[in-house]
C-alpha cells in the first residue's frame, strides 16, 4: 500500500473529479458529541457528508464491547447507501484532530470492507489553510445507492484471541493513548486508569509533525520498526480507549509500508468491563 493511497493532501483532493470521490467529514468531540455536526453545518468541504462517530461509525447498543463498539456490516452498508456511495468511488475522510477523531476510524472500517479510502492529511485545518472553498448547511441531498459489504474478520481482535496472543512473545500490543493515561496517572473518560499488562505506549500524536500533518513515510517507518523490535507487522495489535485513536497508529503503519496490523476493537474501555466489571 503506497503512502499516496493512504494520505491525500488538500490541493490534490480539490483537483479530483467530484464524481470520483465521496468526502466524509468526521469531526467529533468526545466531551460534546453534537459539536461535530454543528461544526459541519457551519462550514465543511463542498459536497461532503457528515459521519457521526456515535451514530455512523459505532453501535452504542452493543454491551460489553467498550465505548464505541463496531457496527455490523449491514448497518455500515446502510450508512454508505444513505451517503450515496457509488461503485468505484474513493472515500476521503477528514476531521479536525489530525485524523484521530474520527477520520482514521472511518478509513479503517472502509479498508476492512474492501473499499478504497484515504485520509485528508492535515484535515479540516489544512483545507482552510489552502484557502479552498467551503459550504455550509446540511449535506446535499443525494439518492440512496445499493451497497453490500462484509468486514474482514481477520483485521479485528476480541477478548479471547487477545488473551491467547498476549502470551506469545511475537505479539506487540500498542496503545495509542497519551502517556499519562497509559500510565494511569490521569483518566478523564474511563472509570479505571492504567493499561493492559504487557502493552507498549505509542501516543497517536507522535505520528504527526508540528503542523498537524503526518510525518514522512520514511520517518514513520523508522519509528515503528524500532518499536517492532524485529516483529512482523502482522503481529501488532492496536488499542486505545475505545478503538478510535488506535486506528491512527494503524493508518500510520500502513502509510509507512508496514501492513497487516490489527485492531483490538473494545480497547481499554472494553478491557476494564471484562477484567474489572462494575460492582
Amino acid at each position: 500500500m503506497s503512502t499516496a493511497r493512504v494520505l491525500i493532501d488538500a490541493r490534490e483532493l480539490a483537483g479530483l473529479p467530484p464524481e470520483s470521490v465521496l468526502i466524509a467529514d468526521c469531526r467529533f468531540t468526545l466531551s460534546d458529541p453534537g459539536k461535530g455536526e454543528r461544526d459541519f453545518l457551519e462550514a465543511h468541504v463542498p459536497g461532503a457528508v457528515h459521519a457521526s462517530l456515535d451514530r455512523d461509525l459505532s453501535d452504542l447498543s452493543k454491551p460489553g464491547l467498550g465505548r464505541h463498539p463496531l457496527p455490523d456490516a449491514d448497518a455500515f452498508a446502510r450508512t454508505l447507501s444513505r451517503w450515496g456511495l457509488k461503485p468505484g468511488q474513493r472515500v476521503v475522510a477528514y476531521d479536525a484532530a489530525g485524523g484521530a477523531l474520527a477520520a482514521a476510524r472511518l478509513w479503517w472500517m472502509l479498508r476492512c470492507a474492501g473499499i478504497e479510502a484515504s485520509l485528508l492529511d492535515g484535515g479540516w485545518q489544512a483545507w482552510r489553510a489552502e484557502g479552498l472553498p467551503v459550504e455550509s448547511g446540511p449535506a446535499r441531498a443525494r439518492p440512496a445507492t445499493p451497497v453490500e459489504l462484509r468486514f474482514d474478520p481477520s483485521r479485528v481482535v476480541y477478548y479471547e484471541e487477545l488473551e491467547a496472543l498476549r502470551a506469545q512473545p511475537a505479539t506487540l500490543l500498542l496503545d495509542a493513548r497519551g502517556a499519562e493515561r497509559f500510565r494511569g496517572e490521569v483518566e478523564p473518560i474511563d472509570r479505571v486508569g492504567g493499561h493492559v499488562p504487557g502493552a507498549r505506549n505509542r501516543p497517536f500524536s507522535e505520528n504527526l509533525d508540528t503542523g498537524g500533518r503526518f510525518k514522512p513515510a520514511s520517518r514513520l517507518r523508522e519509528e515503528f520498526v524500532a518499536l517492532l523490535g524485529g516483529r512482523d507487522p502482522r503481529n501488532v495489535i492496536h488499542m486505545c480507549g475505545s478503538g478510535i485513536t488506535a486506528c491512527h497508529n494503524l493508518l500510520a503503519m500502513e502509510a509507512a509500508g508496514l501492513s497487516g496490523s490489527r485492531l483490538f476493537a473494545p480497547s481499554w474501555s472494553g478491557w476494564i468491563q471484562r477484567v474489572k466489571p462494575m460492582p
